[in-house]
């Protein structure tokens, strides 16, 4: 895939604009990991200003045909499961044991009001931050549902040409909306914790459907027998849900992030499940179905963007935007009115 002519024209023909590279010294130094140009391109991905977007668009076809499949690992969890600290030692295996490449993608929830985060995850992975073939990439979710990044399928790409041979995905916790990260990973986690109230009502079970391995943490102490026991109930649970697609039964297991013990087992369950698929075919199929989920999320915030850049939209928004606050026009009349404003003719 080539980008389109007009875009590359105008993009290298521009100058730089203060703070960014020139267009090819992002692509060359992503497709030679280095990993401060990878960081200030995700930053280009994932800026909402409209001078950003045929310069992200560039990058990102541009790089495309040099991204090497990897393993994706989606992580989801509980509050206080420790999802943090788990990536840090699960990081630490692969990097520092291992020997192989690591990005992680984080997601630190946005506040409503400010719409700022805090982008605590790099002083929550200490060890694994200081390991030279380790990436760790912060982004606020800034009110996208999912429990990821609006950039996070693009981002997961251009750590693809970087030559990463893993990339975990980091959610900001379970809830109605934290399932996105399946659509772009291939291996599923949920991280859980024992004794900590009825777990099974304390999430979705579209969640649990889609696990492909549901992990226990924290079993150690005095806490490693209830996580035994909850690991014996997660199990029976599991197998009253239908027979996945893909031939893979979900597994349970114990771990603790603290001790290490576990965290081995639980990559072999990572590599298993993606042998697993390779075999039976399914692997391809499954990525095919993220190019669609991408193609999908691509059109509606395409679209979304649009609608907020048309000239007589964005001029009567803030006064529907108004009556609605004041009870003077209804949510579904002021859409309408919007909407209508936007697809009429010219």
């Amino acid at each position: 895939m080539r980008p389109a002519n007009h875009i590359s024209e105008r993009v290298l023909a521009a100058p730089p604009r203060r703070g960014r590279l020139a267009p090819n010294e992002y692509i060359a130094g992503i497709l030679a990991g280095d990993r401060v140009v990878l960081a200030r391109a995700i930053t280009v991905i994932e800026s909402e200003l409209d001078a950003d977007l045929d310069l992200a668009q560039y990058i990102l076809e541009t790089v495309l045909p040099h991204a090497r499949p990897a393993r994706r690992v989606g992580i989801t969890g509980v509050p206080g499961a420790g999802k943090s600290t788990f990536i840090d030692a699960l990081g630490l295996l692969l990097t520092a044991e291992r020997g192989e490449s690591l990005a992680v993608l984080t997601v630190d929830p946005s506040s409503p009001l400010s719409h700022g985060s805090i982008l605590g995850d790099k002083t929550r992975m200490e060890r694994l931050s200081q390991q030279p073939n380790a990436f760790i990439r912060p982004s606020p979710s800034r009110g996208h549902l999912g429990g990821v990044a609006r950039r996070t399928r693009e981002t997961i790409v251009l750590c693809e040409a970087a030559g990463f041979q893993n990339i975990i995905v980091e959610t900001v916790g379970v809830g109605q909306s934290e399932t996105a990260v399946r659509s772009m990973t291939d291996f599923f986690l949920l991280l859980m914790l024992a004794g900590a109230g009825d777990e099974l009502q304390g999430i979705k079970r579209g969640i649990i459907e889609m696990t492909d391995c549901l992990a226990i943490n924290k079993a150690d102490g005095d806490n490693l027998p209830k996580a035994q026991r909850a690991r014996g109930e997660y199990a029976s649970a599991l197998h009253l849900f239908p027979p996945t697609p893909d031939g893979w039964t979900p597994r349970v297991l114990t771990c603790s992030a603290l001790t290490g013990d576990g965290i081995a087992e639980i990559w072999q369950t990572v590599l298993d499940h993606h042998q697993t698929l390779a075999e039976n075919g399914y692997f391809h199929e499954r990525r095919r179905q993220q190019a669609l989920a991408w193609m999908h999320e691509l059109i509606q915030s395409t679209l979304e963007d649009e609608f907020r850049r048309h000239p007589q939209v964005h001029a009567r928004l803030p006064e529907l935007e108004s009556l609605v606050r004041q009870g003077r026009a209804t949510s579904f009349g002021a859409a309408r009115d919007l909407l209508a404003l936007f697809l009429r003719q010219e």
